[in-house]
């Protein structure tokens, strides 16, 4: 019997070695490509870990794979065997809001997850750009975050427990309902931000937050992106936190207003920065942080319409996806797209991103998360020139290796996977990935878990199963 008969009888025709099928799970949004040798499509976690106990038995590679969303290639099965499209887990199986807290499947869309919670009053913070359709698996298993993460913090920062298969099939709770514990070594921490590659989860207990019960808009244009860096960098020293703090560069702006001429924003380099709280908390906030940036912006207002607040965040969910609307014949690149530096560090960074752009003759968009210090550059080629290609590639290279100079990370919210896997000794140490290369070999001694990635092992050979 073969793998892929082994396989149907655990989940019956939810598992394919087409090659139609293969295809479509061959890539995510990023530019790395692999083929798995069969599709499985689990509903339960009984069905994950069978499927796991087989692949373990047989050597066989297990990618897990949410709605394939990722930028860098960490749902990509770089060396074949199966991938597990975990998207049929998608039910929220209880909200327990009077312990602050929501049990979901992996995956659950993150809108969902918050259409559900919103009209009794809680949020699940985490705002990524792509929340209409990421799942809350592919979040959880990269850490990913968003536009509110300065005030709210990153997916961390609300997982309380874990269901994950281990890579023997066996099951594994990683805490517990509690808001706070002190018992023993903190393993839902550990899987957060794995990648897939110690254990495959299955479902997750998450803390949810109060909706705030007011919300301002402070825009604030500059004459260059290192001015806004700069105001950046003395609101948080004048002990002001907001709820979001984003830069649009003037380029970015220039793409949003082909795309909405109505849209209201002003000219230049431009700051957005949302405060929330009560009536008086956010009107003050907001105040705070008009009066600041209005001593270096050539222009600063405050929204405080919902509806106005709403068109112009819509807008920011756009800009990926926008930047065709500047020039049609350029397409934008998922590279170099995703670094961070400490805060007092962005106008450096912001700089060092022009020089670059200038130096490899490739157009940026910067943009970004820019109050954490996360600056997401758009870089944009035609695809049909081999020599923008290699430019483009120099261009990553330099963006990523400035943001380690500068102490920052090659990715603040986006993963690793197999795109910055190169850099993890660079910016983490031999000592430091060594450390993690240990873990990995404890809970994965076959090196079955989404080989490739993170810079951790060489994993399993493609193809020739069964």
């Amino acid at each position: 019997m073969n793998i892929i008969e082994k396989l149907r009888d655990i989940v019956g025709e939810r598992a394919s070695a087409s090659p139609a099928e293969r295809l479509c799970y061959s890539s995510d949004a990023s530019q790395v490509r692999g083929t798995p040798d069969c599709v499985v499509r689990p509903l339960s976690t009984a069905e994950v870990s069978s499927v796991v106990e087989l692949a373990a038995a047989e050597g066989v590679p297990v990618t897990a794979r949410g709605a394939g969303t990722g930028l860098a290639g960490g749902a990509v099965p770089l060396r074949g065997g199966i991938v597990l499209d975990l998207s049929g887990m998608d039910r929220i199986v209880e909200l327990d809001l009077s312990n602050l807290a929501v049990v979901v499947e992996p995956g659950v869309v993150q809108a969902r997850l918050n259409e559900r919670l919103r009209p009794r009053g809680f949020f699940f913070p985490p705002d990524p750009g792509s929340a209409a359709f990421c799942t809350i698996g592919g979040l959880i298993a990269n850490n990913g975050s968003g536009m509110r993460s300065v005030k709210y913090g990153t997916t961390r920062n609300y997982v309380l427990d874990l269901e994950v298969v281990l890579a023997d099939g066996s099951v594994v709770r990683t805490g517990s309902r509690t808001l706070k514990a002190a018992a023993g070594y903190d393993l839902t921490r550990l899987f957060i931000g794995s990648e897939g590659t110690l254990g495959i989860i299955t479902q997750a207990v998450l803390r949810v937050a109060p909706l705030p019960k007011a919300r301002r808009l402070v825009i604030a244009a500059f004459d260059s992106a290192e001015e806004a860096g700069r105001t950046v960098a003395a609101t948080f020293a004048a002990g002001i936190v907001p709820s979001a703090c984003e830069i649009l560069d003037r380029t970015t702006v220039a793409v949003l207003r082909r795309c909405d001429p109505t849209l209201r924003l002003p000219d230049g380099d431009v700051l957005l920065f949302e405060v929330d709280g009560s009536e008086g908390a956010a009107a003050e906030a907001a105040a705070e942080i008009a009066a600041l940036s209005s001593t270096t912006a050539a222009s600063v207002a405050v929204v405080a319409g919902a509806e106005e607040m709403e068109e112009i965040w819509a807008a920011r969910r756009l800009v990926g996806a926008a930047i065709s609307r500047l020039d049609p014949a350029k397409s934008r690149i998922y590279v170099g797209e995703d670094v961070g530096v400490p805060i007092k560090e962005i106008p450096a960074l912001i700089r060092e991103v022009s020089e670059i752009s200038d130096r490899f003759g490739i157009p940026a968009m910067k943009y970004g998360h820019i109050g954490d210090g996360n600056l997401h550059v758009a870089l944009f080629i035609d695809v049909l020139d081999d020599g923008e290609w290699a430019r483009l590639a120099g261009a990553a290279d330099a963006i990523h290796r400035a943001a380690i100079r500068l102490g920052g990370t090659v990715s603040s919210e986006h993963g690793i996977g197999a795109a910055r896997s190169e850099y993890m000794n660079e910016q983490l140490g031999s000592s430091a990935l060594s450390v993690m290369r240990a873990i990995k070999g404890a809970l994965d001694p076959r090196g079955i878990m989404n080989p490739g990635k993170l810079g951790l092992d060489d994993g399993p050979s493609p193809g020739g199963y069964g």
